[in-house]
């Protein structure tokens, strides 16, 4: 809703458009079932060992270089940290379920909750080897999104990441987040520098970028070898 003149202050400064609406609500641990991928809550007798198989084989190491934990020496180690991540409520850790086989194949959490300015994060991700570049890596992030507009009630839906991480800030283009700036020397992780590239969806933006991502998923949209006919970006640029 636009601020009319009658709202503005006496001085003519401008302002803002009036939100109104209430809060936001805070996500819980609810699960986020997709036809590629599931989304749930993160439970480590569940979702540990498979997830630590399939973080941590021959040449995995990338997997983790713009991650704040390093790779594990073993499973025990990552148990310890995940059953304490698990407990958090922020960042809230889900895991990405392959439905066919029950295993867990990634992670992703909300983080960076304001309900009161209806903001929110998705990071923390983890795709492993058997999620990358498939359908079920899209739908994890289009169930997310889709709960945090739609169920949830936030407004600003935010991905961040390390500037020198180039997949992730294609993959935040890719799936409709619009750049908006690099944070100079933002954090310190694993002793080093990190600038953060940041991006956003709004909700006002949300609705073209569903029909983009339900029109992408459509088993319409792939051929007999599972390869896409039509890009994410050119739906969204035809939505």
């Amino acid at each position: 809703m636009s601020q009319s003149s009658a709202d503005a202050p006496a001085s003519g400064q401008p302002l803002g458009d009036i939100v109104e609406g209430p809060a936001a609500r805070r996500p819980e641990r609810v699960r986020h079932e997709g036809h590629h991928i599931h989304v749930v809550p993160f439970d480590c007798d569940l979702h540990a060992a498979d997830l630590y198989a399939a973080s941590h084989g021959p040449g995995d190491e990338a997997l983790w270089t713009y991650l704040s934990p390093a790779p594990f020496p073993d499973e025990t180690t990552f148990r310890r940290y995940y059953a304490e991540a698990a407990t958090k409520a922020d960042p809230l850790l889900f895991a990405l379920v392959d439905p066919a086989s029950g295993k867990a194949v990634g992670h992703a959490t909300y983080m960076r909750i304001e309900p009161a300015q209806r903001v929110i994060e998705v990071g923390n991700i983890l795709y492993t080897r058997a999620l990358q570049r498939t359908p079920a890596a899209t739908e994890a992030m289009y169930l997310m999104a889709r709960h945090a507009f739609e169920d949830l009630g936030y407004r600003r839906y935010e991905w961040k990441c390390n500037a020198f991480n180039a997949p992730s800030r294609a993959a935040a283009k890719r799936l409709g987040f619009t750049y908006e700036g690099l944070f100079r020397q933002h954090m310190i992780v694993k002793g080093r520098n990190r600038d953060t590239a940041w991006f956003s969806l709004l909700d006002t933006e949300w609705p073209r970028a569903k029909a983009a991502f339900e029109a992408w998923l459509s088993a319409d949209n792939f051929d007999a070898d599972g390869r896409q006919k039509a890009r994410l970006e050119d739906l969204r640029d035809r939505a």
